[in-house]
């Protein structure tokens, strides 16, 4: 494993992290089954933004012992409210929260205090202008943080971030299909238009950001590096071409300021085939050749099942139906395992009332209203 420095932190953290937000689907055994192989292959860094219960302590479990091994993202503002994550600036909410995440994961510090979620100039202002932020200081200032980080998935967001002067490291999304951004609606002129060919035909605002964060020396991980799993799929992929986790992880590496790749594992075989670009080929790592000869691109309105749409009203699993949904229109006919895992979800499609609440929540600007219609029409409820 290799490891690198994340910016002004000067911590060292392995170039491939654990993105922990798939292990709320495993049983306390099944997720220190997954540590237990990261740990084995290198990996030191791990996000925890999720607010869930059970989730916090199995991971709690799963680093018993061996806490001082594992740098921790630990997310300010996720909070679990009447059975469901809620993201809050509330204090009332907030810091309860906090506690009981370093109660749950067996500790009384966390490395990376991550300002959870930022994503609109007005939530920055009112995070940078009110309590919240206060409360942040007060966390490094009395060691229960040793530095202060924050997660979006907005450009504009990230450089304020970088160029504030308190925050030391950023969790941002990064991957070919976010970074390769259009300067024109018409997708036919997407090939001909005059990006950073240094940068692999990056877009200029992003282009703009990580290099701002290299030269302050604010230090990123990296969040969505798959795409929700989308890039490995040509049927799926909004390039119309499958990439590999090794390309998908040395597309992000080879962005400026990029520490780690915080990689989602929902099985100790997927932690091998990410940790397997330690030791690949300049071949193997090659996203180039690929990208310059896909058929087409699209970004907006992907769905990476990232969960920033909770909570629903009706409990509804968005980020579960959409899934299923994406799997089960990849076949000609429904598959019968897919309509029985839909079958187990507590809600369905059918129960969503149109409120549209999750629609402005979500990053990627995906019509989720409409894909619950679309998906109760598949599973017929």
């Amino acid at each position: 494993m290799n490891y690198r420095k994340l910016g002004k932190t000067g911590l060292s953290v392995s170039e491939i992290g654990l993105g922990a937000e798939w292990l709320e689907r495993h049983n306390t055994e099944e997720c220190k089954a997954i540590i237990a192989k990261c740990e084995e292959k290198g990996i030191n860094i791990l996000d925890c933004w999720m607010s869930e219960p059970n989730v916090r302590s199995n991971i709690g479990e799963g680093i018993k012992g061996k806490r001082d091994r594992w740098i921790i993202q630990g997310h300010i503002g996720s909070v679990w409210l009447d059975g469901q994550y809620v993201r809050s600036r509330k204090l009332d909410e907030v810091i309860p929260a906090f506690e009981d995440l370093l109660a749950r994961l067996g500790t009384n510090y966390i490395d990376l205090g991550m300002i959870h979620f930022v994503d609109k100039e007005s939530d920055w202002e009112n995070i940078v202008n009110g309590d919240f932020i206060k409360y942040v200081f007060e966390l490094k200032e009395t060691g229960r943080i040793h530095h202060i980080g924050l997660s979006t998935h907005n450009p504009a967001i990230a450089k304020k971030a970088a160029e504030s002067g308190f925050v030391e490291m950023i969790l941002f999304s990064i991957n070919p299909a976010f970074d390769m951004l259009p300067a024109t609606d018409n997708i036919e002129d997407y090939f001909v238009q005059d990006y950073d060919a240094s940068l692999g035909g990056i877009s200029s605002e992003r282009a703009e950001l990580y290099r701002i964060c290299e030269k302050n020396s604010v230090g990123i991980t990296v969040m969505k590096g798959f795409a929700g799993g989308r890039l490995f799929d040509e049927k799926r992929s909004p390039f119309g071409v499958a990439l590999t986790p090794v390309q998908c992880l040395h597309y992000c590496l080879t962005r400026p300021a990029v520490a780690s790749v915080m990689a989602g594992f929902d099985n100790p075989e997927q932690v091998d085939a990410s940790v397997a670009y330690e030791t690949a080929t300049d071949a193997e790592k090659d996203y180039a050749t690929v990208l310059a000869n896909a058929p087409r691109h699209a970004y907006s309105g992907q769905c990476t099942y990232c969960g920033h749409c909770k909570p629903c009203p009706v409990d509804i699993d968005i980020a579960m139906v959409n899934k299923l949904y994406d799997l089960a229109v990849m076949q000609p006919e429904l598959p019968a395992s897919i309509k029985a895992h839909y079958d187990e979800l507590e809600h369905y499609a059918s129960e969503c009332v149109g409120c549209r609440g999750c629609e402005s929540r979500c990053p990627f600007d995906v019509p989720i209203s409409e894909r619950m219609r679309m998906a109760e029409k598949v599973f017929g409820k």
